[in-house]
């Protein structure tokens, strides 16, 4: 299975690699195209699916002309197309280009929200997808840049047509950071880190209320604040169980 993932890892980069390749006579023939025509050729490739070379015409078409008449929506291209390649890191860049450029833009809502899809997208990891592996204890850093993406787009513009589906995602976003938080509470278990475990656990609680992993917070709780002799803090907790998972085995 390793195998697998691995050549297929490599097969798919040496894809990339060739379909991000120009030869000579391209980039001779962008030099040469008038911003029309490089804009028409760069919607042709979209529409066709074919982003590495939209990127090349946008790419010339944004250097060469950054203030003719397609720029904003050249530079809205380009985070699409970014996207599409799954090319993360040129696309949060050229997002936050045009966030600082274009503050005010009709369409900077639909910006915040691909800045959010973006980070999602570099939370994931489609081997681990594909294989059906379970990584929660991947780095969140990018997950949690999305959550404050979605959060910045829906407190900001509540009345977009994206703030619905950022709402959808924003939970999605929260179970995954909570589980990865009681992953980081059972590492503290294991190494008898119970101060550490319910501090953790606590941050589900307060941080991301409502998720999946509430009930296996609380039970970390109990059993922390139970090593470390605080009776008082265990009864809080085995209350809130018993008033939110009556049936929770640590109360029978």
């Amino acid at each position: 299975m390793h195998n697998f993932a691995k050549g297929a890892a490599v097969a798919l980069l040496s894809l990339a690699l060739t379909a991000c390749s120009s030869k000579p006579e391209d980039d001779i023939e962008l030099s040469k195209s008038s911003p029309e025509v490089l804009y028409s050729q760069a919607r042709t490739s979209m529409e066709l699916g074919n982003y590495s070379k939209a990127i090349r015409s946008l790419e010339a078409l944004d250097s060469r002309y950054p203030f003719g008449p397609h720029k904003t929506q050249v530079q809205l291209d380009l985070i699409y197309a970014y996207y599409k390649l799954d090319d993360s890191a040129s696309g949060i860049a050229n997002i936050d280009r045009f966030i600082r450029l274009n503050p005010t833009h009709k369409d900077i809502d639909y910006v915040y929200y691909m800045r959010g899809l973006v980070n999602m997208q570099a939370d994931n990891y489609m081997f681990h997808d594909m294989l059906n592996i379970d990584r929660t204890d991947r780095d969140p850093k990018a997950a949690q840049e999305a959550f404050k993406d979605f959060d910045r787009l829906i407190k900001s513009y509540p009345n977009s047509k994206y703030a619905a589906d950022a709402q959808k995602r924003m939970q999605f976003l929260k179970n995954r950071l909570a589980k990865y938080a009681i992953t980081v509470a059972e590492y503290y278990i294991k190494m008898n880190a119970w101060s550490a475990a319910a501090v953790r656990a606590q941050t589900v609680l307060e941080t991301y209320p409502g998720t999946p992993s509430t009930e296996r917070a609380l039970e970390i709780m109990a059993t922390a604040y139970e090593e470390l002799g605080q009776q008082k803090l265990k009864d809080h907790v085995l209350m809130v169980m018993k008033t939110n998972y009556p049936n929770n085995d640590m109360l029978k």
